[in-house]
């Protein structure tokens, strides 16, 4: 369904073909006809066998297939990170070493075809950056090679840690390949960000079900001017300028504005008139928190008023892991870009809180945490897998 979104958003089918017979050559083709669901228009996409029989294969062996295929880096690079949230997830459901999980459940032909195909629509669509919903999961019982289980089903749940979900409808509405594509593509969870449309496409499911169109829609389009990726944010800055205030009561305010839905807050050291010290505080947050933020910055200083502005904050994407260090759990704070990894730093009040309880050096702890994220390739330019 997703590749048939973005091939009816205008992707070129001779380039997904391409992708997909430079990984599984000879084995699988990848047709796009118009259909109907629910009387609305869409695309839906078909990968065919065009062998007799397929191998079961590992993912560590799609995974050479993947580096050994005439590949777009970028297309490489979605691949084999869609392929290794599934390889993942499964690997937890069924309690085998990621390397070992063989894709018998999505078959793994046509998974490569879902997944490579998927993957080149995006990059001959030159998307830039990838934002997602809440994904309709289903409910019900699904037939599996493991017998009847509930839906979602095992590795659906486990490709939606951290990402918001709706139950949706009834049946199987969300496969472990869509899902594991949704969270490998996808840079955030959200809803439609602000942008000037420049296509739709209605991808289709297999099945025409009575009530509700069974499709997946993509909208494409250009948003604010971002560098590098990021994502651009309408905020207000709050000002106040203060000369009166014991100086022992700032960390208080400043702490009591973040814990309020600040963003951030920060003292200014000025000279005011008459020569006198002062401080300016800055405040920055969602404008739907200013009136609040306002509120607080004039019942815990003794400004008489508060300057607002509006700004656009240039910002990564943010996520928590945490990796072992000296037998305890130290959170390392991620910054992403499309996905990717721009900054891993070990959260320091979790490094300073275990270095004091273990009678160690701050610096020595801080350097295990650093070396224990990168070990777990919480690196630059690596993909953080599910939390």
């Amino acid at each position: 369904m997703l590749l048939g979104a973005l091939l009816d958003a205008g992707a070129d089918l001779d380039a997904v073909r391409s992708a997909v017979s430079a990984v599984v050559p000879g084995e699988v083709t990848v047709e796009a006809e118009p259909v109907h669901r629910a009387t609305l228009r869409a695309t839906r996409a078909r990968v065919r066998s065009v062998v007799a029989d397929h191998p079961h294969r590992s993912w560590a062996t799609i995974r050479r297939l993947l580096d050994d295929a005439d590949l777009a880096p970028d297309i490489r690079a979605r691949s084999v990170r869609v392929f290794s949230l599934l390889a993942e997830a499964e690997g937890r459901v069924h309690g085998v070493p990621v390397d070992h999980v063989e894709f018998h459940e999505v078959g793994s032909w046509d998974s490569i075809a879902d997944v490579v195909g998927t993957c080149a629509a995006v990059a001959d669509l030159g998307l830039a950056s990838i934002t997602a919903g809440p994904v309709a999961l289903g409910s019900g019982r699904a037939r599996s090679a493991h017998g009847e289980i509930p839906v979602p089903v095992p590795a659906v749940l486990e490709l939606a840690r951290g990402w918001r979900v709706t139950t949706g409808g009834d049946g199987e509405l969300a496969t472990p390949t869509g899902m594991a594509l949704v969270r490998g593509l996808a840079g955030a969870c959200g809803p439609l960000p602000e942008m000037c449309v420049d296509g739709v496409g209605i991808g289709a499911g297999t099945r025409d079900v009575d009530g509700r169109p069974n499709v997946v829609r993509v909208v494409i389009g250009a948003g604010a001017p971002v560098t590098g990726g990021s994502t651009v944010q309408g905020m207000v800055v709050l000002e106040a300028n203060v000369d009166d205030l014991d100086p022992r009561v700032w960390p208080s305010v400043l702490q009591a504005l973040l814990d309020h839905g600040a963003a951030d807050a920060w003292l200014v050291p000025i000279l005011m008139k008459k020569g006198r010290p002062a401080h300016t505080l800055r405040v920055l947050g969602h404008a739907d928190h200013a009136a609040e933020l306002r509120a607080l910055v004039l019942g815990s200083t003794s400004t008489l008023g508060v300057r607002q502005s509006e700004v656009s904050r240039f910002a990564l994407d943010r996520a928590w892991r945490n990796v072992a260090v000296l037998g305890a759990d130290v959170r390392i704070k991620l910054g992403l870009q499309d996905g990717a990894i721009v900054h891993a730093e070990p959260e320091f009040d979790d490094v300073a809180q275990l270095a004091g309880s273990r009678g160690l050096p701050v610096r020595q702890v801080l350097d295990a945490a650093s070396a224990a994220a990168d070990t777990a390739g919480l690196r630059p330019g690596e993909y953080p897998g599910p939390a």
